[in-house]
């Protein structure tokens, strides 16, 4: 007896042509606007909240230093970062993912990208940063910080900078991953390094700065997932 084929099976294929084109898309523009610096955070950030006007001044400096900046494309955190970076006359790129609610696409973005696959836009955040920047946030955030931090102490990408910005904000999680993690012997000693903790935007380019410095000119830079 013969049985239908399930409708995913003959979805499936092609959808990987659709994931193909997302990669296509993204890698070709931002290919162009390279180095980078990646912020994440809050949607749901209000425009008065300190942090706002700090993901701004943050943006802002990155771009008057020639560097691109990077966010999910969407409100709150991302809109202030693109707005700081659009401000300075940079690139100011949106990585805007499609979301029954909540998300849409701001308007200071001057290079959006759209993206129907959380995975693909995962992946085009990492391989185009030479520093990554978590302000306060939710669950994305998090994951975005879980996921880069793990290349990063795994070697998948080079040590890139890390910065978490607001002090008070991310104390608590430090402290648990502190008497949960490392003294229970599931993270390395020196795992908690890979992170530097400011309230202060000139302080975090400084250590952008100071890692472009180091490493040499962006051209020369490792290139993650080459």
């Amino acid at each position: 007896m013969n049985h239908p084929c399930p409708d995913y099976l003959k979805e499936d294929p092609w959808r990987i042509f659709r994931i193909m084109a997302e990669f296509v898309e993204s890698f070709e523009t931002l290919s162009r606007v390279a180095p980078a610096v990646s912020i994440f955070g809050a949607a749901r950030m209000p425009r008065t909240s300190p942090h706002y006007r700090s993901a701004v001044a943050l943006a802002r400096g990155l771009a008057k230093h020639k560097l691109t900046v990077i966010t999910g494309g969407g409100p709150g955190i991302m809109e202030a970062a693109n707005k700081g970076a659009a401000a300075a006359g940079g690139a100011s790129v949106g990585l805007n993912i499609e979301l029954p609610s909540e998300q849409a696409g701001n308007r200071f973005a001057n290079v959006p990208i759209n993206y129907h696959y959380f995975f693909a836009r995962k992946v085009s955040f990492v391989k185009y940063s030479l520093a990554f920047v978590f302000m306060p946030g939710g669950f994305g955030t998090l994951d975005e910080l879980a996921e880069i931090i793990t290349l990063v102490q795994t070697e998948r990408i080079p040590r890139y900078p890390l910065i978490l910005f607001g002090k008070s904000f991310w104390s608590g999680l430090l402290r648990w991953m502190k008497t949960q993690m490392t003294d229970a012997g599931y993270l390395g000693p020196d795992d908690l390094d890979l992170v530097t903790v400011t309230d202060d935007p000139d302080e975090a380019i400084a250590v952008i700065l100071d890692y472009v410095r180091r490493v040499g000119p962006p051209q020369t830079m490792p290139r993650a997932f080459a």
